[in-house]
């Protein structure tokens, strides 16, 4: 056993390194103590893994467990683990030297790039220990192999140009760092800020940390566990911690999955939507982690952003990330990550739907916005979000909802369009005159009240093979019945013809055609969006802040109404009222329609003909 102090200069490689870690390479300096944590963690995965192989052990009876001590009074900050600690080789291979080909590459592609740090070619080496350098302004390391016939050592470094390696006391099996803090670093040498940052970066890794005594991961990491072995209080317990909430969580999946990918997911879905209540945009609420230690929290990258209502975890042994383990490198298998875990979730709720039908009609009132979102803008799940999609119909009670699964298992023989019409509630819908024709040939409507509702059926345009078709279409074409007989009790064609002539030329910009409706039975009048629907017509004025003008409308009139035969008949006359009667008729109908309009300049007219009424 050598007795001597030996004394050795870095590696080339190594100081560029270590400049690179210390300068540039976290983002945060406390990232330091979490590469610090998971080294020891896996020292003693190692010894654990050698105690199953049979092989000898020093000290085997030594739990295995990391302890952490601060001084402020010393400025130190010192990690303890009783791993497989390390012999005079490997101090020196391992912490002088670079051992991995890998690593070498990374430095050779940072000489020829110059200053520009392309941190994403980084792989995994496990050189998280060259991280304490970014706070220490010294480093001593005692250290005590398992190897029965091993030696303990103390290694020591100021991280420039060299390092010393010397024979130690008779220390106990594993590894002891020692941080001399910079002076700028010694608030890592107070207890509290040493527990904030165990608990939010290394909460779940696999053996005790005490801090000065006091153990700190006191949460087990659920999602590594079967699901048998989980209490309904621990994953209520579990997910107040996650999502920092008090209450319990209105839904949780659960699932582990080894193919396409080696992942274990736990989320749930709070009982609250925060944006619903106007207090803005939620954040991303999954962490990603590998090997229970936080990789990413509040991850943006790893679901999509209609689902930022989620709280929880993804843990993947797969996720290869850079040396400072803050960005991943292969996108295609993050986005396959992402693929499998929200279909996985969505498959979870659309089984809701009938397994629990009350709890998910909760669900849908207070995070529908979010389901909607997903099924506008996610091209990949599109399909499957909109099974999860519901709503009221003309066939349903108030609050009573459907998907359009069930909308398309009831519909009549031969019908080949699923029918939606669009309004600011249902009242509005059903006093209006676009579901006349409907109701007169039994056939169900969906009612939607949000502008997105028309965006999504209009982009996708059918479902299961079904066509989307809105009430309020100009050109609605009732294929799957016969359109409504022309009633005995209608003006002459002749006349309608004359009249829809003369309505044209006295609206004139306000109307792209006027003829006579198939679809009316009640109301006398009807206006149609050329372009589209009227709810897309509504947004347009919203998103606008244009009240005052309303885009050219199709006028439909129903030939058999009273007031359009008086209409008529007062154009024959050449009755001065006829055209004012006329423009009432017509804003009357976009008033249904819910357009916006300035009612200023209807005011005069209505006078007018209150002023008529009472004459008579």
């Amino acid at each position: 056993m050598s007795t001597t102090v030996e004394t050795k200069e870095f590696q080339t490689e190594i100081r560029q390194l270590l400049d690179i870690v210390i300068h540039s390479l976290y983002t945060e300096r406390e990232i330091f103590l979490r590469e610090l944590i998971s080294n020891s963690a896996d020292a003693m995965e190692k010894l654990r893994y050698t105690q199953l192989t049979g092989q000898d052990v020093y000290q085997k009876d030594l739990p295995l467990e990391i302890n952490i001590d601060t001084s402020e009074e010393a400025h130190t900050l010192t990690i303890t683990d009783n791993g497989v600690g390390l012999t005079r080789e490997e101090l020196a291979e391992n912490l002088g030297t670079i051992a991995h080909s890998g690593s070498k590459e990374f430095i050779k592609h940072l000489s020829e790039k110059g200053n520009q740090k392309d941190l994403n070619l980084i792989g995994q080496f496990g050189v998280g220990f060259y991280s304490a350098f970014m706070v220490a302004e010294r480093v001593t390391i005692y250290t005590r192999t398992f190897l029965p016939e091993g030696e303990s050592l103390i290694w020591e470094s100021d991280g420039t140009g060299s390092y010393t390696i010397k024979p130690g006391d008779d220390y106990q099996r594993g590894t002891k760092m020692v941080l001399h803090l910079k002076e700028d670093a010694y608030d890592f040498a107070k207890v509290e800020t040493i527990q904030r940052i165990i608990k939010q970066y290394s909460s779940f890794v696999p053996y005790p940390v005490t801090v000065n005594g006091q153990k700190v991961n006191t949460v087990d990491a659920l999602w590594t566990k079967n699901k048998s072995e989980i209490s309904d209080d621990q994953y209520n317990e579990f997910y107040k911690f996650i999502a920092n909430a008090h209450d319990e969580p209105l839904y949780r999946l659960h699932f582990s999955s080894d193919a396409p990918l080696n992942i274990n997911t736990l989320l749930f879905v709070p009982q609250e939507n925060f944006e619903q209540f106007g207090f803005g945009r939620m954040e991303p609420g999954v962490n990603l982690y590998c090997k229970k230690v936080l990789i990413q929290e509040k991850s943006t990258a790893i679901l999509p952003e209609w689902l930022r209502f989620l709280r929880g975890v993804i843990d993947s042994e797969e996720l290869p990330l850079n040396i400072s383990r803050e960005t991943m490198q292969d996108s295609a298998l993050v986005g396959k990550l992402n693929k499998v875990v929200t279909t996985r979730f969505i498959k979870f709720l659309e089984g809701q739907i009938t397994s629990e039908p009350e709890k998910y009609k909760t669900f849908w009132e207070k995070f529908n916005l979010f389901i909607k979102e997903g099924a506008a803008n996610d091209f990949t799940h599109r399909n499957d979000l909109l099974k999860l999609l519901q709503f009221e119909s003309s066939n349903t009670q108030v609050g009573e909802l459907i998907t359009l699964s069930q909308y398309v298992s009831r519909m009549k023989e031969g019908q080949t369009a699923i029918y939606y019409v669009n309004g600011p509630s249902r009242e509005t819908i059903e006093t209006g005159p676009y579901l006349e024709i409907f109701r007169d040939k039994g056939l169900e409507v969906i009612y939607t009240y949000a502008a997105i509702d028309d965006y999504i059926f209009g982009t996708i345009g059918e479902f299961e093979g079904k066509r989307l078709v809105s009430a309020d279409e100009a050109n609605l074409d009732l294929i799957d019945k016969e359109p409504k007989d022309r009633s005995e009790e209608a003006l002459p064609e002749e006349q309608v013809a004359a009249l829809t002539a003369w309505l044209k030329e006295v609206l004139g910009a306000k109307v792209t055609d006027v003829r006579e409706s198939k679809r009316l039975i009640d109301s006398p009048a009807v206006v149609l969006s050329p372009y589209g629907t009227n709810s897309m017509q509504r947004m347009m004025q919203l998103m606008n802040k244009d009240f005052d003008s309303v885009g050219p409308s199709v006028l439909e009139i129903n030939a058999a109404h009273p007031m359009i035969k008086q209409l008529d008949t007062a154009r024959i006359n050449e009755d001065s009222f006829a055209k004012v009667a006329a423009e009432q008729i017509f804003e009357n109908a976009q008033i249904a329609a819910g357009l916006i309009l300035d009612p200023r300049g209807m005011v005069n007219r209505l006078n007018q003909i209150i002023e008529r009424a009472l004459a008579k």
